[in-house]
């Protein structure tokens, strides 16, 4: 990938960014900031509404196929369209683990026929998706599914016995893709089939889990009976685990790098109150502040070059240890963001802005609390060092119980 802007992408660059001034006005204006990880209970409604907007001017799916419904855009024309999008401070997307991750899987594992069913909805915003793989037994160690599906062959459809947690937005989707065991018998990676599942039926309940941050996007959801047609199992049955960590692949894309721009903004507002309440002067603040200044520009740094490597099919064959590095920099960085924050607010950041249930969080507050988890959720910090050690540096296996 060449990461030299050149004529073509810096016209792209004042289309995208006029284009977000010209609409970020009016009542979407009131919009800016708003969702995001520990927020998306924020206007989600009204976020929605922004979305469609969005689908109505050809603006979601922007690196999918056009055949495919997307805009096509190359690789650094989405790093750019990611990068305004944050810059602009526009409201996060309600429909992520669809446009980002299910879509993407559709096109490269996907039959015609579901390409045909599921992504102009996903385009436009009309139905949206929760993933069902983590469970009580299988968190980091998704080959221990126990989830259960069998084939009703009197019915032609697939019912479903189980139960997923950590499943984020389940509550306010419509789908659910599903890596269940469909193979009596089997364990670990074989048998295991990545089926696509309505949410809205009786069989399926969804219980909310209530978050430091005084949100609940995270659910469990049971699965007693819940039935989905035979043909929506993407590959073969029996075999979704290559689907399911393509679907992996997808998840660390170039969408990531938006984050760094939200992330630079969420240091400035902590310099800003360091310089408000005069612990700027200190010498360690000082220190912390610029130290992660600088780590933040090596991080977007070594996202562009991952994104080279991918791209070009060298993180392959090296292993494809790329987005892990990039995981594990960006989740310790954010976290450690976090506690300076609260370094930074001194007493301030003992008090809630309001007593009772539920709290009210000031953003720095928020960052702290629910950037613990960045080190746990989309594998955590353990499981990225094992995939470094074992699949790209070449060690011994971890030792695993008898």
């Amino acid at each position: 990938m060449n990461l030299t802007e050149g004529a073509e992408d810096r016209a792209f660059r004042v289309e995208i960014r006029e284009w977000l001034g010209d609409h970020l006005t009016g009542e979407w204006a009131t919009l800016r900031g708003l969702g995001g990880p520990g927020r998306e209970h924020e206007a989600h409604d009204e976020r929605l509404a922004w979305n469609r907007h969005l689908a109505e001017h050809g603006w979601t799916a922007v690196g999918w196929p056009t055949e495919h419904g997307g805009r096509g855009l190359s690789l650094w024309q989405q790093v750019i369209f990611h990068e305004e999008y944050a810059r602009s401070d526009a409201p996060a997307g309600v429909n992520h683990l669809g446009e980002q991750l299910l879509g993407p899987t559709l096109i490269a594992f996907g039959t015609p026929e579901q390409q045909q069913r599921f992504l102009p909805e996903i385009v436009g915003v009309r139905e949206l998706w929760a993933q069902g793989y983590s469970e009580p037994g299988a968190g980091s160690d998704l080959a221990n599914v126990q989830t259960r599906a069998r084939l009703d062959e009197a019915t032609g459809e697939w019912v479903i016995e189980g139960q997923k947690v950590w499943t984020s937005l389940a509550h306010l989707s419509d789908w659910c893709f599903v890596v269940a065991r469909t193979e009596p018998g089997s364990s670990r990676h074989q048998g295991l089939s990545f089926l696509l599942v309505p949410l809205r039926q009786d069989g399926v309940e969804v219980r909310p889990i209530e978050q430091l941050t005084s949100g609940s996007e995270f659910n469990e959801v049971f699965f007693t009976g819940a039935r989905t047609s035979a043909d929506l199992v993407v590959g073969e049955p029996g075999r979704g685990w290559g689907v399911a960590m393509g679907l992996l692949g997808f998840e660390r894309g170039v969408s990531t790098l938006g984050q760094t721009v939200g992330f630079a903004r969420e240091l400035e507002s902590v310099v800003a109150r360091a310089k408000d309440n005069g612990s700027i002067d200190d010498p360690v603040v000082r220190d912390r502040l610029a130290a992660l200044k600088t780590e933040l520009a090596v991080i977007r740094s070594y996202a562009l070059r991952a994104l080279a490597l991918v791209e070009g099919g060298q993180d392959s064959a090296a292993g494809g240890g790329a987005g892990s590095i990039f995981k594990l920099a960006w989740a310790n960085w954010h976290r450690t963001l976090g506690e300076v924050a609260m370094d930074v607010a001194g007493r301030d950041g003992l008090l809630t802005r309001t007593s009772g249930t539920p709290y009210d969080l000031d953003d720095h507050q928020r960052l702290f609390l629910f950037s613990r988890a960045d080190t746990l959720y989309g594998g955590s910090d353990e499981i990225q060092k094992n995939i470094l050690a074992e699949r790209v540096l070449g060690l011994p296996r971890e030792p695993k119980g008898a």
